[in-house]
């Protein structure tokens, strides 16, 4: 597919996110800094975005909102990268299941415990993710059930879910259990992750000169 990708991102952002699927994909792309405030709710932007929020995709014309699912569409749209069992390989449903699991289920769990918030006891079965221990204790479970959540081959799910553990122990979001630690030290030692991390600190490093 030869339409340019353009990434609409902040180094401060979950944007880091598809910065990292980006470098994994291994494709030029061109990066587009949207500050936030004033130019995340341009006009301009929300056309793309209507959330007025990064990360944003564009590729041709098709526009890719939400980090997990740029990871999924980038690892489809480019598949000699092979970041994504075959369509027809019973690996898809562990791709998927674990890449939508940390998008919902630990999304909302651990942004509920940045925010101090606590669902009832009584309601926690009205809530997608039940407890954040049931939450937490699954992703647990995702991350020992081999070296990668799709089989032994890294794959875009890893990007993401990968991500979302790194994030939480960094901000203590999420139990510094062994097991997170572990996969976590394992998923960032790789190449393309330690370049969208200096592009981006390097991006926030600018930032911050120019204050």
């Amino acid at each position: 597919m030869a339409d340019e990708l353009v990434l609409y991102t902040n180094p401060m952002s979950r944007g880091r996110i598809a910065r990292w699927m980006m470098e994994e994909i291994g494709q030029p792309y061109r990066a587009e800094i949207i500050g936030f405030g004033e130019p995340m709710k341009s006009p301009d932007y929300k056309a793309l975005n209507p959330m007025g929020k990064v990360p944003a995709l564009v590729h041709g014309d098709t526009v890719v909102t939400e980090c997990a699912a740029i990871c999924a569409y980038m690892a489809d749209a480019f598949p000699q990268a092979g970041l994504a069992p075959e369509p027809a390989s019973p690996l898809r449903g562990p791709f998927y299941r674990w890449m939508f699991f940390a998008a919902g289920p630990v999304e909302a769990a651990v942004s509920h415990k940045a925010f101090g918030m606590e669902v009832p006891a009584d309601r926690a079965r009205s809530i997608g993710y039940g407890t954040y221990s049931d939450a937490i204790d699954t992703l647990e479970y995702a991350v020992t059930r081999g070296d990668y959540l799709a089989g032994d081959r890294f794959s875009a799910a890893d990007v993401y879910v990968g991500s979302q553990v790194l994030w939480g122990l960094q901000f203590g979001t999420i139990e510094k259990r062994p097991a997170f630690e572990a996969y976590g030290a394992r998923i960032s030692a790789r190449p393309a992750a330690r370049r969208a991390a200096e592009i981006d600190d390097a991006l926030i490093a600018e930032m911050q000169k120019q204050g």
